[in-house]
């Protein structure tokens, strides 16, 4: 079994869900009492976010997410899975100056909506995952073309995830809302939607939603676990 580098922190609440899943599925897998090696790497979200919010410091968030990732590698991790959406902005650069590779969030994700048959998704997440350009360039690849929410919409699934969902709160009023959301996003040809924050899944599940969606948390894991044992 390869062990798993595990960049959490970003937030607690949903590297808890990854831990949790990453055992269960290779327990699934494997049989017996298996759970799965694993060396978690938890960055402080507070200075995540003062870099990325208050700074507006890209460069800096991303040399936390880069001292992380070299950490992982030097506890023995084959592979680096991050356990948050947004941050796989860095990843280009950051790749070339570690030994080990990424086991990337979009890519799973693109690939299981591309098995599917469907060719236009909506996207949610936080801003800079829903204004950024590496989930339209890698589903673009598997020619899925992204749609995203409208700007009041997008500041609407923005602040819920940082005011409410990171902070392990989840109500009805907001699953309502981003049921909303995602109705808007279908009306203007969204075929499917990407949950892309891994802590929308924990407030929305599949049956909650009427167009097929695709959790990145539960693929993220599916795919880890299927690294670790290849």
């Amino acid at each position: 079994m390869n062990k798993i580098g595990l960049l959490g922190g970003l937030s607690w609440v949903s590297t808890a869900e990854y831990y949790q899943r990453l055992n269960m599925l290779m327990q699934d897998k494997l049989g017996g009492v298996t759970s799965a090696r694993i060396v978690l790497e938890s960055v402080n979200r507070q200075d995540y976010v003062d870099a990325v919010i208050q700074q507006e410091d890209e460069n800096a968030a991303c040399e936390i997410i880069l001292d992380a990732c070299r950490n992982l590698e030097n506890a023995g991790a084959k592979f680096i899975v991050i356990s948050c959406n947004d941050v796989h902005r860095f990843v280009p650069d950051i790749a070339p100056k570690i030994g080990i590779p990424f086991l990337h969030i979009a890519e799973v994700t693109a690939l299981a909506i591309s098995k599917q048959g469907i060719k236009t998704v909506g996207l949610l997440g936080v801003m800079k995952t829903m204004e950024g350009v590496f989930y339209p360039e890698i589903l673009a690849k598997y020619g899925i073309e992204t749609i995203i929410p409208n700007q009041i919409d997008k500041n609407y699934i923005h602040d819920r995830i940082y005011d409410e969902l990171v902070m392990n709160k989840f109500s009805d009023c907001t699953k309502k809302g981003y049921n909303d959301v995602i109705e808007r996003l279908h009306i203007a040809g969204a075929e499917g939607v990407v949950l892309g924050c891994t802590e929308i899944p924990l407030l929305l599940k599949p049956e909650e939603i009427k167009i097929p969606s695709f959790a990145t948390t539960e693929l993220h894991c599916i795919a880890t676990v299927n690294q670790s044992i290849t």
